[in-house]
């Protein structure tokens, strides 16, 4: 990645670590005005910026992407290597905070859309157990090949939140990724947003907050909340792009 990431210091002792990836022709700077107001203060955030390359499902537009998008189809072709090579990518940004001090069990992955489906991808295939995974209007890429390609534990947090009039990644697909990651992985949350199109709501950054605070044990930034982040719930609600 050439672009320097945007990074949020932690404003008290860092003690964890939140790497987001932004979706298709986003920036890392994209997702920090929402991510500074919820995450936890002994929480640093990163947020990285794709590479910019020609999208086959944007007729070639070059656009920052972590990988090439060739199909809206659920079951189409995807860019296999594309997929692997930014999952490295992070991995190595992982490998970077472990040895800054951060435990891999202290950093948590989350991304919206396309970086909502890296960052799944990533976290299955890391060599070690992760905080957990906050998955935003996206897909498992390479379904197909999993639980086959999961490298990391069972147990490891999934909070997955998706939109059900999304236009762009449809619910569905949300829905189907969830339903296999419950499969093979114990502790799976997905959450449904009524009404909501592709991008997200104060109600959604909400729930993301209390994840965030669950995961980190830093309850300093925390809302009062029901949400039930354990992996049994399917709660219904509404969805920054």
């Amino acid at each position: 990645m050439s672009i320097a990431p945007v990074i949020i210091e932690a404003t008290v002792k860092h003690t964890s670590t939140l790497i987001f990836l932004h979706g298709l022709g986003d920036t890392g700077h994209g997702w920090i005005p929402a991510l500074a107001t919820i995450r936890p203060p002994s929480m640093k955030v990163i947020c990285p910026t794709a590479p910019t390359m020609p999208v086959t499902l944007n007729a070639g537009f070059r656009m920052p992407s972590w990988f090439d998008l060739r199909t809206l189809d659920i079951s189409g072709p995807e860019d296999e290597e594309g997929i692997k090579s930014a999952a490295q990518n992070i991995k190595a940004m992982i490998d970077d905070e472990v040895t800054k001090g951060i435990a891999a069990n202290r950093i948590l992955l989350g991304g919206f859309s396309q970086g909502g489906a890296l960052a799944l991808f990533t976290a299955l295939t890391y060599n070690q157990p992760l905080a957990g995974v906050v998955a935003l209007s996206c897909w498992l890429p390479l379904h197909k090949q999993f639980p086959g390609l999961k490298t990391n534990a069972d147990d490891i947090p999934i909070f997955q939140a998706h939109g059900d009039f999304d236009p762009v990644v449809p619910y569905k697909f949300g829905q189907l990724s969830a339903s296999l990651l419950k499969s093979f992985m114990k502790n799976v949350t997905f959450k449904t947003y009524n009404g909501v199109s592709h991008t997200s709501s104060e109600e959604e950054m909400d729930d993301v907050r209390e994840v965030l605070a669950s995961w980190s044990g830093d309850d300093r930034n925390r809302k009062s909340s029901k949400l039930d982040v354990s992996g049994s719930a399917t709660a219904q609600c509404c969805l920054i792009s």
